[in-house]
């Protein structure tokens, strides 16, 4: 018979997630993750498997969430224009309020592990097709009920913005000029019309 674990498996995930967010695979070491999760390294093994497991399922875990938000997000607003527009401007306020500037963990693993780690590659490109298709389906809401054009390409846009979005959230985390981030999100909107 097993041990019962005793501690809370999701918020200790939570911390792994927070951590390999703000420091990145390579440089969180397994005593920085022991000390931020509150468990011993035995804990972490039984539990996920060693380090690439660990990451792997933070990962899994930040995507998932991210997604549901950034749907919730788009679906809450009746205007498809004004949808976009509020979330890439709080995506522009919430990287340039953290600190330490952290970006998006998808991203940041894109750029970190996917060149070498086919296993990363695919997940992170699997979480883009997702946020793709989340845009494709709100881009098709504004075709349907008037406000985009009925030619709009839906899956090209959809692709633009997401490039748009991934290439903006990496451009902050050197701290441009703000006028340079919110002139360029004017040009990014202009897409939509």
């Amino acid at each position: 018979m097993g041990r019962i674990r005793e501690f809370d498996e999701d918020q200790v995930l939570d911390a792994a997630m927070q951590l390999f967010w703000e420091k990145g695979y390579e440089a969180t070491s397994l005593s920085d993750l022991t000390s931020r999760m509150g468990i011993q390294r035995p804990s972490i093994y039984s539990a996920f498997g060693g380090k690439k497991e660990l990451f792997e399922a933070a990962l899994r875990k930040y995507t998932m969430t991210r997604a549901s938000l950034i749907r919730a997000k788009l679906q809450s607003n009746p205007s498809v224009k004004e949808g976009f527009r509020t979330f890439f401007e709080d995506v522009i306020v919430e990287e340039y309020a953290e600190n330490p500037r952290k970006g998006c963990f998808c991203i940041n693993t894109m750029v970190e592990l996917a060149p070498h780690d086919e296993k990363f590659e695919i997940l992170t490109r699997e979480h883009q097709m997702y946020l793709a298709v989340i845009f494709e389906e709100t881009i098709e809401r504004g075709i349907q009920s008037g406000e985009l054009e009925i030619g709009v390409n839906a899956k090209a846009l959809s692709q633009a913005l997401l490039l748009s979005l991934i290439g903006l959230t990496v451009l902050i985390k050197s701290r441009p000029e703000r006028s340079f981030i919110d002139n360029s999100i004017e040009v990014i909107l202009t897409l939509l019309k």
